[in-house]
């Protein structure tokens, strides 16, 4: 599907515009970003606010324009308004006027926009706006919980049915300024462990079951010719850019220091109870182990010093990877052409005799701020009507992978086959550029979810395969998304930066130097200095509220 020179240039126009200051805003469309948004988006990128927001033709159709974001500008974004998107507007009677961001800019944009509170009549997607951006700006948006007992009776079906969805679009006042997902044909397992099969082949090893064996492994990677090119000091047992965030729900997992993905490095203890994961003990015993790994050699030397694309080139070397072990969604998403060397391990047993791995369905399925209604939209109503259309099975399943029948065929016997793209792409690259994917109010029950046929060979089909070997290991361990009070969010913002930082350089001094037993109490009281106690009250009585709702 080719973009149009046109809609490029206009877009470019439009972007230089908003850096000038000069923002077409709510409503109306302008705000048009630095790549083009389709043609039906070009087309009316450049209107201002007063002469569309939520007008209507002489056939009665109103107007809204809803501004999302979009990872890249090398997807197209025609499917915006063709296929099933363009069905629920007719049976709306509405058109959607997408102002259409990319990642890359957002962060800048976003703070004109809301600065100049010239905003679009509704947000679309939970990269747009973040809990604080709404909770510091609360009269910007319109609250739900009216309208969506109005007007979404799938969505308030869902609500009864899975109370953890009303639990995530709830603020801590039982307020609703957002609608929420939840994403279908999901693993339970997140990153997974890959180990490079063909060096374990060449050096006669099996696949490690226990984090004992994975350092025997690790060791024989580095210390013989794993690769077989006659060098045996050339190879990198693990690589990566290394970092805590990255390394507690991946690295370190062997020792149960898995945590929430949303950053904030808490999990649930055994209790049950909120841990701020890098004072744990189990932590403390994991950073011994990544010491002796980097010491002996099987860490890269470049661990803490070397960016992404730099432990990628070494991952995805021309004729070979430089790597014995890679922690990915699936292995061809991190090791490109590589990938075939590469096999699924099971997680591996650590110091107390359990697996565990990474899972995380509230923040990798559950997620809202998915569509946010603004107050200059001038009839919520009609647009909460449309959104609860995306609360059905054919619809989720069109949105999340493609339109029937151009991405998604109707098979007699009533299932629904996911088409392998056939200008060969990835279906993953396929996926998101013919749908909203992950983005937007979404729910598929999984009695449909039993009716959908995936390719085995690439994209879901292959993680949802894969997910049946760690699948067992799943548990709750990782701090579940819970919902702050604004005064929270802005005593969060400004203790956890400097926390997180502080115990993220300790972990990295640590793993290259060794001493945490030495150096352990005076960090302890540094943390505390620095405001954790008052953190772990915060999580816990996020937590609690959290709880109250679910349970």
């Amino acid at each position: 599907m080719k973009k149009k020179t046109v809609g490029k240039l206009l877009g470019g126009i439009l972007a230089a515009a908003m850096v000038m200051g000069s923002l077409a805003g709510c409503g109306g469309g302008g705000g048009q970003s630095s790549a083009d948004s389709g043609d039906a988006a070009a087309d009316t990128g450049s209107q201002g606010s007063e002469d569309t927001a939520d007008a209507g033709d002489s056939d009665g159709v109103e107007t809204f324009t809803i501004a999302t974001v979009r990872w890249t500008d090398a997807w197209p974004n025609d499917f915006m308004n063709q296929g099933i998107m363009k069905e629920l507007e007719d049976k709306h009677n509405i058109k959607i006027n997408w102002q259409v961001y990319y990642n890359s800019d957002w962060t800048e944009q976003k703070s004109l926009l809301l600065a100049s509170g010239d905003l679009p009549d509704a947000f679309f997607g939970s990269i747009c706006l973040s809990e604080t951006d709404i909770a510091q700006n609360k009269d910007y948006f319109v609250e739900l919980s009216d309208g969506i007992e109005k007007n979404m009776p799938n969505l308030t079906a869902i609500f009864e049915k899975e109370p953890e969805l009303k639990a995530a679009a709830q603020n801590r006042d039982g307020e609703i300024y957002s609608l929420v997902k939840k994403l279908p044909l999901r693993p339970k397992v997140a990153n997974s462990m890959y180990i490079n099969k063909q060096w374990l082949d060449n050096l006669g090893l099996d696949m490690p079951t226990t984090y004992e064996e994975l350092t025997d492994v690790l060791k024989a990677f580095k210390e013989q010719d794993a690769d077989g090119d006659g060098d045996p000091n050339n190879e990198i047992p693990y690589t990566n850019a290394g970092s805590l965030s990255g390394d507690l729900s991946n690295l370190l997992a062997p020792f149960g220091t898995i945590v929430s993905r949303t950053g904030n490095f808490m999990q649930i203890d055994e209790s049950g109870n909120p841990a701020y994961v890098p004072v744990t003990d189990h932590f403390k015993e994991a950073t011994k182990w990544a010491h002796e790994l980097y010491a002996s050699g099987c860490l890269d030397q470049e661990y803490f010093t070397q960016d992404t694309s730099m432990a990628t080139a070494k991952r995805q070397a021309e004729g070979g990877s430089q790597t014995g072990l890679v922690f990915a969604w699936t292995a061809d998403a991190e090791m490109g052409a590589n990938a075939e060397q590469f096999e699924l391990c099971e997680a591996v047993a650590g110091p107390d005799g359990k697996r565990y791995v990474e899972s995380d369905p509230t923040y990798l399925d559950i997620a809202n701020r998915e569509l946010v209604i603004t107050t200059q939209c001038k009839n919520p109503d009609k647009l909460l009507q449309w959104a609860d259309d995306f609360y059905t099975d054919l619809v989720s399943l069109q949105t999340y992978y493609g339109s029937i029948p151009d991405q998604i065929q109707e098979n007699e016997d009533g299932t629904y086959e996911v088409l392998i793209p056939a200008d060969g792409t990835t279906l993953d690259t396929s996926a998101w550029s013919f749908s909203m994917r992950d983005f937007g109010p979404k729910y598929m029950t999984e009695e449909f979810q039993s009716k959908v046929i995936l390719p085995e060979s690439q994209g879901d089909g292959v993680k949802l395969a894969q997910d049946a070997v760690n699948a067992p290991h799943a548990s709750d361990i990782a701090f579940p998304v819970v919902s702050y009070t604004a005064d929270q969010l802005t005593r969060l913002a400004s203790l956890t930066t400097d926390i997180n930082n502080y115990a993220s350089s300790q972990y990295a001094h640590w793993v290259v130097d060794g001493g945490i037993d030495e150096e352990w109490d005076a960090y302890l009281d540094q943390l505390n200095q620095m405001g954790l106690q008052e953190v772990l009250e915060i999580h816990n009585d996020a937590y609690a509220a959290y709880k109250a709702i679910v349970d």
